[in-house]
């Protein structure tokens, strides 16, 4: 990393590299050391960690499935292990520790501006899909497919009824969604917006996409919020806000908010600036919640990772592996069983879902790890969190990589449904509304947690483990990645 400023990964070794996989086997060694001192030797002297490192990242989830107290040390020994090696490289070339980020303001501030839009709010839950809009029987027809699919987990169709039967609950506007990634296409903004919510938004300084946001606010029935530089001109050409440079004057810009704070983190990156921008969040979000405890969270998992399902996805992927044709069969045998293996062992509970993708890389799963610890942490100091597992989505990061876009284009030969960013952006909305709403109590695990109303897309519930299954939807989907 060349000249580096901001947040930074931690110099490792003599010739001044800043090394990312070093800083990756570390935090993993660190997070199993006081659970797992076997499995953190193995990720500290992992010489491979580029190619290996998806073992090391299953071997947290499995060495917390003991208790929820050992999984929530591992979550917790991962964060601190984060904060602690991190640095940030300030304006004026002092380096200092994450922790530090926050002693020292940087110069100027930002101010606000709002726009509240002129439309009309929607009180009925209506879900984008296929060129259609669901709503009333056809909404509950659909849930009801994808739960007899397996596409979606029964709890998860169960709270996206009970907040179609409140339409009242769609109006968030008692609550300021901070939404960090406001561009995303994941993110919540568009719906909450629709619904007459409050969204406080921080993102780059992009005028492009700083004009759409702002574009849809004015034709919305809610509110958005946007940082502002100093200074004359059009609001799109001052907004944004940067995390990795200005930490504190993002911290102190969503302390000055009014109102019950609930902090989305929806931040993406290329590589390992994912990793500099997850730890500037979590340094961020660490903050509010010292000054402002009762901040909300919320996240979303993605599906492409380790959890631990319930007995129930075992026995549905079980049915399915029982009703598997001949093709399949003999593909796997050819393969030297290779190919098309089985998901779970009989009668797992809970099973171990691995559905990580190589080609996604360390610092993705660090990145990612790194907001399902912080959701584990959160709860256990009593804060509400919303975490949900998003399903497999048609995003541009997703199509830019080839392998994964051809896997997502041949994946429903398996049974896995691939959904457009609409649909998805929309139905996680709605479970971040639920939970807002409903405020669910802490599981006895944090697994537990993590699946309830998992909208996986079918990968927890497919006859075949995603890995042996994915390369073969990846050659069998070329065609139509291409097109």
């Amino acid at each position: 990393m060349a000249d580096p400023s901001g947040v930074v990964f931690p110099v490792s070794g003599e010739d001044g590299d800043r090394s990312t996989s070093a800083l990756g086997r570390a935090v993993v060694a660190d997070a199993l050391r006081g659970v797992d001192p076997v499995g953190a030797r193995a990720a500290q002297h992992e010489t491979g960690w580029r190619r290996q490192y998806l073992d090391h990242f299953r071997r947290l989830v499995e060495a917390g499935l003991a208790s929820g107290d050992t999984a929530r040390q591992i979550a917790a020994d991962g964060l601190t292990s984060l904060h602690d090696r991190m640095r940030v490289v300030r304006a004026d070339g002092e380096e200092v520790g994450l922790r530090e980020a926050f002693s020292a303001p940087s110069p100027g501030g930002l101010g606000t501006e709002q726009v509240t839009g002129s439309g009309t709010a929607e009180r009925e839950l209506t879900l984008p899909y296929r060129g259609e809009r669901l709503k009333g029987d056809a909404l509950q027809r659909r849930l009801d497919d994808w739960v007899t699919r397996g596409v979606i987990e029964p709890s998860c169709a169960e709270a996206v009824r009970t907040v179609a039967r409140h339409p009242d609950w769609l109006d968030t506007s008692d609550v300021r969604v901070a939404v960090l990634g406001a561009g995303a296409e994941m993110g919540p903004v568009q719906a909450l917006l629709r619904w007459g919510g409050s969204v406080v938004a921080v993102d780059l300084a992009r005028p492009a996409l700083w004009g759409r946001l702002l574009e849809v606010a004015r034709r919305s029935a809610g509110t958005l919020s946007v940082p502002v530089r100093p200074g004359a001109g059009p609001v799109e050409e001052r907004a944004g806000a940067d995390l990795l440079h200005d930490l504190p004057v993002v911290a102190g810009w969503l302390g000055d908010v009014e109102g019950r704070l609930l902090l989305g983190n929806y931040v993406y990156a290329d590589g390992a600036t994912h990793v500099r921008v997850a730890a500037a969040v979590d340094a961020l979000t660490e903050r509010l919640r010292a000054v402002r405890p009762d901040t909300a969270l919320s996240f979303l998992a993605t599906p492409t990772d380790v959890f631990a399902v319930p007995r129930e996805a075992v026995e549905h992927s079980a049915r399915t592996w029982s009703g598997r044709g001949r093709t399949s069969q003999v593909l796997r045998v050819v393969s030297g069983g290779r190919l098309l293996q089985r998901s779970y062992a009989p009668g797992s509970d809970p099973g171990i879902n691995d559905s990580m993708v190589p080609q996604q890389g360390p610092n993705y799963a660090l990145a990612k790890r790194v907001q399902r610890w912080r959701a584990t942490t959160a709860r256990a100091q009593g804060a509400l969190v919303s975490l949900t597992v998003a399903p497999p989505t048609r995003t541009r990061s997703v199509l830019k990589n080839r392998a994964l876009a051809a896997a997502y284009a041949g994946a429903h030969r398996f049974g896995v449904e691939v959904f457009d960013p609409a649909t998805s952006n929309t139905l996680m909305a709605a479970l971040l509304v639920h939970d807002l709403r409903t405020t669910p109590p802490p599981a006895e695990h944090p697994w537990q947690d993590e699946a309830r109303d998992a909208a996986h897309g079918g990968l927890w519930r497919i006859a075949y483990a995603p890995p042996s299954a994915l390369g073969l939807a990846a050659v069998l989907g070329m065609g139509g990645a291409r097109g």
